[in-house]
């Protein structure tokens, strides 16, 4: 009798186990004025882009497209081009936007913009202690940018070309995204 008691309990174990490994993650953005907490607290972490290769529908969705439609599920970026230039940041070494991510109060992401609005996909970092966890996360943030609460929604950004050696204000406004050319915007 004992050993069949182990035996259900080890089950019981094994399933809540397997179980929440098929659960969504909770996702928490990073707001802008948490930055430098995020920064402290994870200034020793490894980052890596393992096991966030595996491609899915955002992957071969435009850039502008992804902007908007991660407007509308967390809002406003942690940070973008506009919160570094001014930092000493030279643009050709900016981004458009990042978004900066806390998964289940532990786990470490950004998304990042690193090609502009001229790509498909984004490009997604996080801890790689965390490995096993990231296809979750991956197809939790595509079913979120997919689904009804990823419905395009209207933003506004600047990104600095240094292939073009051009700015543009890229927007996703009355239903239209657009990249227009403008010269360097005085943050």
């Amino acid at each position: 009798m004992k050993k069949t008691g182990l035996t259900l309990l080890f089950s019981l174990i094994w399933l809540t186990t397997a179980f929440a490994q098929f659960e969504d993650p909770e996702i928490r953005k990073v707001q802008y004025n948490e930055r430098a907490q995020f920064q402290q607290r994870f200034a020793d972490i490894n980052w890596t882009g393992q096991g966030l290769y595996n491609p899915t529908t955002i992957d071969r969705i435009p850039t502008i497209e992804l902007r908007s439609r991660l407007q509308a599920v967390f809002g406003d970026p942690t940070q973008t081009i506009s919160d570094l230039i001014n930092n000493n940041f030279r643009p050709g070494k900016a981004i458009q936007f990042e978004y900066w991510f806390i998964i289940d109060g532990e786990m470490p992401l950004m998304i990042l913009d690193l090609d502009g609005p001229f790509e498909n996909g984004l490009v997604y970092v996080g801890a790689s202690r965390f490995i096993d966890m990231m296809p979750q996360v991956k197809r939790t943030l595509n079913r979120m940018l997919m689904g009804e609460e990823g419905d395009p929604a209207e933003f506004s950004d600047y990104f600095f070309s240094p292939e073009r050696d051009q700015w543009y204000l890229v927007q996703y406004k009355d239903g239209e995204y657009t990249r227009e050319m403008v010269s360097r915007p005085r943050f």
